[in-house]
């Protein structure tokens, strides 16, 4: 039995930690704040409850596949966890709206083409057809595999099939998200539904390789999942998990250090001055904070998978609405901002801040969110810069002006609002500026992969979404597994089969 010291209690850290104690191992989890899950947070007031972080839930087996391996109970045992269907409405820059229906081609290709005409359907579901080859050659060392030693072969490899294009006499193959909408889609509204998959998860698709087709592809294959009384659920869930494998946990307590001995981790040294030994330390942090934890993981070496770019940051704004759902209302509705250029930007250039962003709209059928059947919960979230210190107040108002699109009477029955910026980000989960890790993609030279799970520091390793293989809720998941799998197979593990 090995000690192990986890710093950190996000899903990837939680997600390890519960399968090295069913391992057999002694796991301490170390959290600087007062709760468990990292982003997956939860407000309530005056009878309404909301999600401050993800809402969504996409390619669920990942904690089936946690659940079953750490314990009988199952997890939907554990937890209410629902499709939604339709998985998402869009409202576009000209007005017309379109609801996709959840994991069905045919359903798709039929509302494409009922919203926005003939062979919109079918542009969208061949695109569907090279995403799928493009997930077939990624997936196993993108999400179930610790990354490849020889992880420039992703770098330089564009696994999407991209069809050819001749332009200006010349044939050419898309190489960025953009030019896969603009060349293979033909249509402003397609791209735009497209691009909304990189641009919800903080990528310029101007610059994000074709290999992003994976991201409408998981959603498309997987489905679109929603956990009864909010994502904070499954937070619970699984820190429960944790708690009934004898994980022990101590909240409120900052480390301030890695300790090495012999050339290895050897524990952790806390804020109050105490040591913690360890035989392994399990880093779920951001990446600054890992460098300040331990001078010699923050040495990078040649062959190492170059830093990422700044990622951006979420501004989430809570609405307490007077008033029932109405009937049939779509649980997510993304209304798409009329200037696409403008927005990236504002986003990710040097541009004056976009006055009608693109902004998603959470209106959960979820009674347990509610103070009565009187009353709804909804919230707005939209893609900013990771600046924690910028006033939000303004781009509160412009992203409830937007959902007015998808809400007509919003005002009228607004009771109170709340504004989560990207300081509160930094606050719960550490990371600089608020920022949230995108997922690892394929091509680009590498610049959208993360480090290893391995670090430079023998015992030392890294979970969550800074790690391999990237933000979101799945693949903190994997992570939690790929580090359990090289803790208790040692480095020969090659992932699950």
């Amino acid at each position: 039995m090995a000690r192990i010291a986890v710093i950190g209690a996000g899903m990837g850290a939680l997600a390890a930690a519960a399968r090295l104690a069913v391992a057999g191992h002694r796991v301490v989890v170390y959290e600087r704040t007062d709760t468990y899950g990292g982003a997956l947070r939860r407000l309530e007031r005056d009878g309404f409850s909301f999600d401050t972080g993800p809402g969504l839930l996409p390619l669920p087996a990942v904690y089936r596949d946690l659940f079953v391996k750490t314990g009988k109970e199952p997890l939907e045992r554990c937890v209410d966890l629902v499709q939604v269907d339709p998985s998402s409405r869009h409202v576009f820059a000209d007005g017309t709206g379109v609801s996709l229906p959840n994991a069905s081609r045919a359903g798709v290709v039929a509302a494409l083409d009922e919203a926005l005409g003939s062979g919109a359907g079918k542009r969208w579901g061949d695109f569907l057809v090279r995403a799928r080859e493009a997930w077939d050659r990624t997936r196993r060392p993108l999400l179930e595999e610790p990354l490849w030693p020889n992880w420039q072969v992703l770098a330089e490899r564009e696994p999407y099939p991209a069809v050819p294009h001749k332009r200006l006499l010349r044939t050419r193959r898309a190489g960025t998200l953009a030019e896969v909408g603009a060349w293979e889609l033909r249509d402003a509204r397609l791209t735009a539904l497209l691009e909304s998959h990189a641009l919800t998860r903080g990528l310029d698709p101007r610059t994000t390789p074709a290999s992003a087709a994976v991201l409408p592809y998981m959603e498309h294959a997987f489905g679109t999942w929603y956990v009864r009384g909010g994502l904070r659920e499954l937070a619970r869930a699984v820190y429960e998990r944790c708690v009934a494998r004898k994980v022990e946990f101590r909240f409120g307590t900052a480390v301030t250090g890695v300790l090495e001995k012999d050339g290895r981790a050897s524990g952790v040294e806390l804020a109050d001055g105490t040591v913690a030994e360890a035989d392994f330390v399990v880093a779920g942090v951001a990446p600054g904070t890992l460098d300040r934890l331990s001078a010699q993981a923050a040495v990078r070496g040649d062959g190492e998978v170059p830093p990422q770019p700044a990622s951006a940051s979420r501004v989430t704004v809570l609405l307490a609405l007077r008033g029932a759902r109405p009937e049939g209302t779509a649980h997510r509705t993304v209304v798409h901002a009329a200037d696409r250029e403008a927005e990236l930007d504002a986003l990710f250039g040097t541009a004056a801040r976009n006055p009608r962003p693109t902004v998603t709209v959470l209106r959960p059928d979820d009674p347990g969110l509610v103070p009565d059947s009187e009353h709804e919960a909804v919230t707005l979230t939209t893609v900013v810069p990771a600046r924690p210190d910028e006033p939000c107040d303004d781009i509160a108002e412009n992203m409830i002006t937007v959902a007015e699109r998808a809400i007509p009477d919003l005002r009228d029955r607004l009771f109170w609002h709340e504004v989560r910026t990207p300081a509160d980000i930094a606050e719960a989960t550490g990371a600089e500026g608020g920022a949230v890790p995108v997922p690892a993609l394929a091509a680009d030279g590498g610049r959208l992969l993360h480090p290893s799970n391995s670090t430079r520091v023998p015992g030392l390793f890294t979970v969550g979404g800074w790690a391999h293989p990237g933000g979101g809720l799945p693949h903190a998941g994997m992570s939690g597994a790929l580090v359990a799998g090289l803790i208790v197979e040692g480095p020969g593990f090659r992932g699950s089969q």
